[in-house]
């Protein structure tokens, strides 16, 4: 089992207050976690924000929805994560997902999760070696690792992006990539543009009525979901 940690905050630059965006009739960070809450190998789920004024909303609005939460520095992320750990006291298994993704893949997330444990690594992804579509990104590492990244990493990058520090080169930690058979890399399923965020609104209304569990397969079924990412 781990505790996921959820990055999010209102001043993306390139659609500022994505994550309450109306999804459904409800804020776009809810849909996600409503899908997160049905993975089997998560015990925990956190949404990690800043202390900047403006991600005060968020917090409001994840509270009133019984979503715990926790803060911390604005740009230094990996400092904001090292904080929200030691305010809640996290250790042991953690996945970091990012509050773009409301098609995350509850299945995707337990493979990653049971295959850290399962093969010894310190560190899973699926996004080094990529098969699965942009928005169904995860990875998971020790808490162990997280802190010797924190202690040593320096360059504003790492700090920002949280993990290069563990799988850049160099690294001094046992990584394992998470792959599938079908490579599905160049779609593009995360919420960066408003463009994005129409595809995943046409997801939604197709899919979710019917089933709100739906899931990968689904989307793929769709006669629009072959949406190529040009990033």
């Amino acid at each position: 089992m781990a505790t996921a940690i959820l990055q999010a905050r209102m001043s993306s630059s390139r659609l500022p207050g994505k994550v309450l965006r109306p999804l459904l009739g409800q804020p776009m960070i809810l849909r996600q976690i409503e899908r997160l809450r049905r993975c089997q190998r998560l015990e925990r789920i956190v949404v990690a924000t800043s202390e900047a004024p403006s991600d005060d909303i968020l917090v409001e609005v994840l509270a009133e929805a019984g979503v715990e939460t926790a803060r911390g520095p604005l740009e230094d992320v990996l400092g904001r994560f090292i904080q929200v750990m030691d305010t809640l006291g996290l250790e042991g298994d953690l996945v970091r997902l990012t509050a773009d993704c409301p098609l995350a893949d509850p299945v995707v997330i337990d493979a990653g999760v049971e295959m850290r444990t399962q093969g010894g690594f310190d560190y899973v992804s699926n996004g080094q070696v990529r098969t699965w579509p942009r928005g169904l990104d995860v990875e998971v590492f020790t808490s162990q690792a997280l802190r010797r990244a924190h202690a040593e990493a320096r360059s504003a990058y790492d700090r920002e992006h949280v993990t290069p520090w563990l799988y850049g080169p160099g690294s001094p930690f046992r990584r394992g990539d998470l792959v599938q058979d079908r490579d599905d890399s160049a779609l593009r399923w995360t919420v960066d543009l408003p463009e994005d965020f129409s595809f995943v609104e046409r997801v939604y209304a197709a899919l979710y009525p019917a089933n709100a569990a739906f899931t990968s397969a689904e989307i793929l079924a769709l006669p629009f979901s072959r949406r190529e990412t040009d990033v």
